[in-house]
């Protein structure tokens, strides 16, 4: 039985027994406590609660749904036998209408009459201080012929709320070969954002059961990538000569969701949704360079026409077996062109990193093997390593991560904590108060360094203002000097000398020259050198900075005597100027006598 026609079965198998088939909501919920949709009930919270009628706007106080799901709890997971980042959850839920008994009774005929598998064993909620054990359930199953009936706690039999509160309650869950396929929820009490249980006023039932482990399951095969779900798009690219199934399966995983969350209006970016697609994305890319061809030891080889032809057959086979998705066809245009930007925009960052994971990994490497047999190199990425590899080269923490397995090297993910923790620190304290000894200042109100994507957008600003520097220079000229600068997540703000305010023409002009740079994607590096020397190149430099006989000049370009931009800077900044987005000026203003002010963001 295919995926196609278990979703059929499932939907049939409600309908017949008064459920109104509900289609399935998007990935972005209407919840602002939660990111995406986790669960097949979240469009459903507010039935629970009382607060909308089911009556009234499905004719039934019993619904059934096939709903689309994404957690990124599992993002780390993925790659093994059976974890996901997107799913699909098959339900049924009651407002009232049933509880126990019945849903009990519905899923043993379903799974063992409907679809003839064995049930191994149940679980069941064993009770604690302030839920009382689910005796109920227990005689139920018995009475239906389950004797193997186990008893677990808070952790594992006790599902909710979705986001900060709501309905929540104990479980019941049903296993067939060892694979838990069912998940039964008894929706008896609602918890506050205080973590405080109140009983509900009305009962209710949240059943799930994923359409992925179901598939492994009725289709008799090991692991859901075995599935027609995945077998039928995507094992092209999971079972290539050189191609591990781990990164096969990654690739297939984060083809998938990233389509689904596209579909259903996600654009990448560096913030919330949009962040974790970037990341899907990203990491995809990563791995698809298996597809074509081995890592040639310094960069990679990478087939982009094989990432979209993965996004087409997803798209294609998701679209064409499930009405619920026919989105996928209607956005398929949207779907392949922000893949191809992304991934465009990534390689070169990409290629940049491996080759300077590849120079530090071998630079500390040891050669096992003997002369003329085969041999491994084993190494390990220190903490600094690795965060010099995430904040110079934009490599994620994840990537590295593979990177470090491919190798068989360690990574020190605690250290990596640490050693962010340590950034972070520095810029809530604002103990140097200068970020890049020029008077780009972290330590405001405005900043809230507290995670990763935020400085990440700290370090684009940082390398735009450089560009934006420059600028200003070649539209307005030498009287033009650097007098401050302040940069947030959300914006620069540049400080200059110059004697009138800059008109609207020059403006468009300074703002367009930044753009061309960024657009041209010239890499950005830097050097060490003296401060006599560094000032012989003409560097620019803060007035109020104070250096020490030793300096690092960043320079934007091919080399420091053509560089478009070059400055004293302790940087950090991106790899290359195509990472940084597009820059647009939102204010032009008088800061003091003498002195302008340019605020402006990246789009």
């Amino acid at each position: 039985m295919n995926s196609s026609d278990l979703r059929t079965k499932f939907l049939a198998f409600f309908k017949a027994r008064g459920h109104a088939i509900v289609p399935s909501s998007s990935l972005i919920p209407d919840d602002p406590s939660v990111l995406f949709t986790t669960a097949g009930m979240q469009q459903f919270k507010k039935y629970f609660t009382g607060e909308l009628d089911p009556i009234k706007d499905f004719g039934s106080k019993n619904v059934t749904s096939v709903q689309k799901c994404f957690r990124t709890s599992d993002i780390d997971e993925v790659g093994d036998e059976s974890h996901l980042t997107f799913f699909e959850m098959m339900g049924n839920f009651s407002f009232g209408g049933y509880f126990k008994k019945e849903a009990i009774i519905y899923a043993h005929e379903f799974i063992a009459k409907e679809l003839g598998l064995s049930i191994d064993y149940v679980s069941v909620f064993e009770g604690d201080a302030d839920v009382p054990a689910d005796m109920e359930s227990e005689e139920i199953w018995k009475s239906l012929g389950v004797k193997d009936v186990r008893k677990f706690g808070r952790k594992d039999n006790f599902w909710g709320p979705t986001g900060a509160e709501g309905p929540c309650g104990p479980t019941s869950e049903v296993y067939v070969r060892g694979v838990e396929v069912w998940n039964l929820v008894f929706n008896e009490y609602y918890q506050d954002k205080n973590k405080k249980l109140t009983p509900l006023k009305v009962k209710g039932i949240d059943t799930g059961m994923g359409l992925e482990r179901l598939a492994m399951m009725v289709q008799n095969t090991q692991t859901i990538f075995e599935t027609d779900l995945f077998k039928n798009p995507l094992s092209t690219f999971m079972h290539l000569p050189g191609v591990d199934d781990k990164s096969g399966r990654i690739f297939a995983d984060h083809i998938r969701g990233a389509t689904f969350l596209i579909a259903d209006g996600v654009l990448p970016s560096n913030k919330d949704a949009g962040y974790i697609l970037r990341r899907l994305i990203r990491r995809a890319i990563f791995h698809s360079r298996k597809l074509t061809g081995e890592d040639n030891g310094g960069g990679f080889k990478l087939s982009t026409s094989r990432t979209l032809e993965a996004v087409k057959n997803t798209i294609s086979f998701y679209g064409n077996s499930f009405e619920n998705y026919k989105n996928l066809l209607v956005n398929e245009k949207d779907i392949l062109k922000i893949f191809k930007e992304e991934q465009n925009k990534f390689i070169q960052t990409l290629d940049n990193g491996i080759r300077e994971f590849n120079r530090l990994h071998n630079s500390k490497s040891k050669v096992q093997g003997e002369s003329g047999g085969s041999y491994k190199i084993f190494g390990k990425i220190s903490a600094e390593d690795a965060f010099h590899l995430y904040q110079s080269y934009g490599l994620p923490r994840e990537i590295i991560r593979d990177l470090c397995v491919e190798r068989e090297a360690e990574f020190d993910d605690k250290g990596f904590d640490k050693e962010f923790e340590k950034h972070q620190e520095i810029s809530r304290a604002g103990v140097e108060k200068k970020f890049g000894g020029h008077g780009l200042t972290l330590d405001t109100g405005e900043l809230k360094a507290g995670s990763e994507e935020e400085q990440r957008k700290v370090i684009k600003f940082h390398t735009a203002t450089h560009l934006l520097h420059q600028a200003l220079l070649e539209v307005l000229g030498n009287e033009v000097e650097q007098r401050g600068s302040d940069i947030t997540p959300e914006r620069t703000r540049f400080d200059f000398t110059f004697p009138r305010k800059v008109t609207p023409e020059e403006l468009k002009r300074i703002e367009e020259i930044v753009n061309e740079k960024i657009k041209a994607d010239l890499p950005v590096k830097v050097i060490e050198m003296s401060k006599a020397e560094a000032e012989k190149t003409g560097a620019l430099k803060f007035f109020k900075g104070k250096y020490s006989d030793k300096v690092t000049v960043y320079f934007i370009g091919d080399s420091l005597e053509n560089a478009f931009n070059k400055e004293f800077c302790a940087g950090p900044h991106v790899s290359r100027t195509s990472e940084i987005g597009k820059f647009k000026i939102t204010k032009e203003e008088s800061s003091s006598a003498g002195i302008r002010r340019i605020r402006a963001i990246i789009e």
